[in-house]
């Protein structure tokens, strides 16, 4: 089924019904109730759930498969930015061809600095990446943002103004950023019992981009191609003694991954068409590291996992303030419910990186393999636990 192995057919075809149904899956409590805190079924953070992971899923093709470990991939997804923004003030408010164009800036950029970071691998690339990255950071904070020719409006961000040229854009068209008409922010509401849903055609726009995403990088973990990224990241050594150039191979991977970076960063836009020099900055290269090994580097559906885990803690624990902790305490006594607070204060709301640290160094100490391993032992204890009952179901039966 789609050309592909029956266990990768399989989660494909969980990830697709886990994709379109996130609207229900991610609202499991009542509006109004105290737990409706938790839901996470809103447009803003289902749209961040999905570009995330494309960035995720592109990064991992670079490090989980390939080996090399990159400390400049926000670099990529910021150039996608500023040129699906351009295009917007160009030529057109639609979005297709704002993010084919964020792929292309970001293919090229990918490939003048992996023609030079790929000379040198393990630390020294990921300094060197870093390095790049930064230098890109203050290019588009400061150097760019000149008035004699500012490409990125600096600090403030580049946005779309009301006397900007967009030559193809006319009357009848949203003033928004849309696809061929229906705009990115409409919105269908759902309302059944206490419970509200929300179907907005942003978030699907990105969910079909991220399957076609994800269908992608399976397709290349098990082809040819991949198998060489493989014998890369195992012994790069060993294959350059057989004869054979990794260096093409690792340049493609690392193109590859800018492209996807370049994908989020444009869909980004396309989402708010505001583009800003934060998104190159140190700490979202350092995101998209922690969402891969999170979620299980390597693997196909981990650093989606990854992704949700960290956007999902961002926008929902960070939320949770003393206001809400005292609400849910309230049936304890005074002095009790003030220590019970006090005792979580720090973990929650602006303390949220506290938590997500204490979960990333559970994960890299107890399971290596990221979120992905944790599902896999599960499944192997109820395995394990069928076979017992089935062995014990046997010797019990008497024999004919």
């Amino acid at each position: 089924m789609f050309g592909l192995y029956k266990k990768d057919a399989l989660l494909f075809l969980v990830v697709i019904a886990i994709t379109l149904l996130a609207p229900f899956l991610l609202n499991p409590f009542p509006e109004g109730s105290g737990m409706a805190q938790f839901n996470a079924g809103y447009p803003d953070l289902l749209q961040r759930f999905a570009i995330y992971g494309i960035f995720a899923i592109g990064f991992n093709i670079l490090f989980g498969l390939t080996g090399y470990l990159s400390f400049g991939h926000a670099a990529f997804l910021g150039v996608g930015s500023y040129a699906a923004v351009w295009m917007f003030k160009l030529f057109t408010y639609n979005v297709v061809p704002a993010i084919a164009f964020a792929v292309i800036i970001a293919a090229i950029f990918s490939v003048l600095i992996g023609y030079i970071s790929l000379r040198r691998s393990g630390i020294y690339f990921a300094i060197l990446t870093l390095a790049f990255a930064q230098m890109s950071f203050a290019l588009a904070y400061s150097v760019l943002s000149n008035p004699k020719f500012n490409l990125t409006n600096g600090e403030t961000g580049l946005q779309v103004y009301s006397n900007d040229l967009q030559m193809f854009h006319r009357e009848g068209l949203p003033d928004m950023p849309h696809i061929f008409g229906l705009s990115v922010r409409a919105s269908y509401e759902l309302e059944l019992g206490g419970w509200s849903f929300t179907f907005n055609v942003g978030y699907y726009l990105c969910a079909l981009i991220m399957l076609v995403a994800f269908y992608f990088a399976i397709r290349l973990f098990r082809s040819p191609f991949g198998m060489m990224l493989r014998a890369i990241k195992s012994n790069n050594t060993r294959m350059t003694y057989t004869g054979l150039n990794a260096k093409p191979y690792a340049l493609a991977a690392f193109v590859i991954s800018g492209m996807y970076a370049g994908l989020a960063g444009g869909l980004l836009a396309a989402m708010d068409p505001l583009a800003g020099a934060e998104r190159m900055f140190w700490t979202a290269s350092g995101e998209v590291v922690l969402m891969t090994i999170l979620g299980g580097a390597g693997t196909l559906i981990g650093p989606v996992l990854g992704a949700g885990l960290i956007k999902y803690m961002e926008n929902i624990v960070s939320k949770i303030n003393d206001n809400v902790l005292h609400q849910w305490f309230a049936f304890l006594p005074d002095g009790m419910e003030d220590a019970v607070v006090a005792l979580i204060h720090p973990f929650v709301g602006k303390g949220w990186h506290l938590t997500l640290g204490m979960i990333f160094v559970l994960v890299v100490i107890f399971l290596p393999g990221g979120l992905v391993e944790g599902g896999q032992r599960i499944a192997r204890l109820f395995r394990s636990k069928k076979t017992r009952e089935a062995e014990k179901a046997s010797q019990s039966t008497p024999a004919e």
